[in-house]
């Protein structure tokens, strides 16, 4: 009883701080990529290319808006995410109630440590385990990883389906009864490859939208 009159706490009041920042405004959001049936070679070589650039960079970080929803609770806010091989630690922020949120965790289901909620911190084996259990929200933050930056999520087994777009790129992914959708990407920039803007993954009741605003290769 006590697990659960916290985490409705927890959940009501991260939704309620979260719903003050600025939402995400698709109707400013270009047309989502078209599902082609057929790859050509040259764009497969392409995103061959991609995708190997992406995995020799195993220090990122990004800093965008997420909005999140399970069932009827749900929000949404910055988000920054700072990853360093396996580790990862995002935090969320809701600038007009100056409240934030800090998750530490391993994307090999090492540990994880969910600060800033009421009652002090809260830890587990399992950084996705203990940020629902403490708020109810379902977030794939151990595969987010991977799938952040447009790629089939390692270690977990191949995706169940890929569809493509006509320059190669995931456009519709299915893996670990997730449904990852790619809608918009940035373009390659100097050293960067080409990486997502707009994502969203859902399962079930659960929806997660990332809009991208920077992205930020090897250490900052």
């Amino acid at each position: 009883m006590t697990l659960n009159l916290f985490k409705a706490g927890a959940t009501l009041a991260m939704a309620a701080s979260l719903s003050a920042c600025v939402s995400l405004d698709e109707r400013k959001a270009p047309a989502a990529p078209t599902v082609v049936t057929t790859v050509s070679a040259e764009a497969e070589q392409a995103e061959a290319s991609r995708v190997a650039a992406v995995r020799a960079q195993p220090q990122w970080s990004f800093q965008g808006r997420v909005a999140v929803n399970k069932g009827r609770n749900g929000g949404n806010g910055r988000i920054d995410w700072q990853q360093d091989a396996r580790r990862y630690v995002v935090e969320l922020s809701a600038p007009v109630t100056r409240q934030s949120w800090k998750l530490t965790g391993d994307s090999h289901h090492e540990g994880g440590r969910l600060e800033g909620l009421e009652g002090g911190p809260r830890e587990g084996e399992d950084a996705q385990q203990v940020l629902l259990e403490a708020t109810g929200w379902d977030i794939p933050v151990n595969q987010l990883p991977d799938w952040v930056r447009g790629l089939v999520a390692d270690d977990t087994g191949a995706a169940e389906r890929v569809e493509r777009d006509g320059d190669g790129r995931p456009r519709r992914v299915e893996q670990m009864g997730w449904q990852i959708q790619y809608l918009d990407w940035y373009p390659a920039e100097g050293d960067r490859p080409v990486l997502p803007r707009r994502i969203e993954a859902t399962s079930g009741d659960a929806k997660v939208r990332v809009v991208v605003d920077s992205w930020t290769l090897g250490r900052p």
